[in-house]
């Protein structure tokens, strides 16, 4: 089986991106499981710290590599948004295959440093795992929004600078970095998100030198999608639709079974309603 590293490349290569869905539970974990395979295209799970301290970081591990090992298939784990050395650490050493420090709302400098002391940490456990670093601040919450987040970079003149992009890729030796863009996390409840800044995709690719990871895809129209991927964006975040999803699989499921008590029965149709949102997404993503 390829590894994750290999999987990007060719992803860039075919002018495809992965799908990178989070999870909560394991419900939520078999509908992008099934979506993936049945699609046959290799798919990464995130969870978040939030996430992770309601899962288990070790029990995501476990999850996770149990489906690789017995269904021989690419499906990888990512700490998806995490805010401090000491919980990428924990990541880590837990077997994550990628690991992700925000320093976002911190100054340059600052993001750097840690970023950096990230990654050679990653390196001293083991090289193959993946270290991703973000550059421009879009948010937290993937959740329905009623405004776009206060200080989310949505205009071009907040949006990720080559200039500081190249130098931050440079400096810390990330494997991957996700810039602002347009992008933001959480959805709109008027509708759809602001426009991604194409053009500058293309340039912060080329000014980068590394692949491009776009968070907060909730929303986000699939020309722009479309645009995104063929400028230079490999790997695309997905969860807020998976939320909404889930949550109304699970009231779909207990009103038409209203004296069911067994929670495997009535969650079915949260299974399913996940399953059918990243079908939809990976079928996008991978041209299909």
């Amino acid at each position: 089986m390829k590894t994750l590293r290999e999987i990007i490349v060719d992803a860039e290569k075919n002018k495809v991106a992965i799908g990178h869905f989070n999870i909560s539970n394991l419900e939520t974990l078999w509908g992008i499981f099934n979506a993936a395979r049945k699609l046959n295209v290799p798919v990464i799970i995130g969870t978040s710290e939030g996430e992770r301290d309601f899962v288990g970081v070790r029990q995501a591990v476990a999850l996770v590599k149990s489906l690789r090992e017995e269904f021989d298939y690419p499906v990888f784990l990512n700490a998806d948004h995490t805010y401090s050395f000491e919980r990428v650490k924990e990541a880590v050493d837990a077997g994550y295959d990628a690991v992700i420090f925000d320093g976002t709302k911190l100054p340059l400098a600052e993001n750097i440093k840690i970023t950096k002391q990230c990654v050679e940490y990653a390196r001293s456990v083991n090289k193959h795992i993946l270290v991703e670093g973000e550059l421009g601040y879009i948010g937290t919450s993937s959740k329905l929004l009623d405004a776009i987040p206060e200080g989310a970079a949505v205009r071009d003149e907040m949006l990720t600078k080559p200039k500081e992009f190249s130098q931050f890729i440079k400096e810390t030796g990330v494997d991957l970095a996700a810039p602002a863009v347009g992008n933001l996390h959480g959805m709109l409840k008027s509708g759809k998100n602001p426009n991604l800044n194409i053009s500058r995709i293309q340039e912060l690719r080329v000014a980068g030198g590394v692949p491009l990871v776009l968070h907060g895809g909730s929303g986000i129209s699939d020309e722009d999608f479309k645009n995104a991927i063929a400028a230079g964006i490999s790997i695309v975040h997905i969860n807020t639709e998976i939320r909404v999803a889930y949550k109304s699989g699970v009231q779909m499921g207990i009103q038409e079974n209203p004296d069911e008590i067994a929670p495997y029965k009535f969650i079915k149709e949260a299974v399913r309603a996940v399953e059918e949102v990243v079908e939809k997404r990976l079928k996008l993503f991978n041209n299909l």
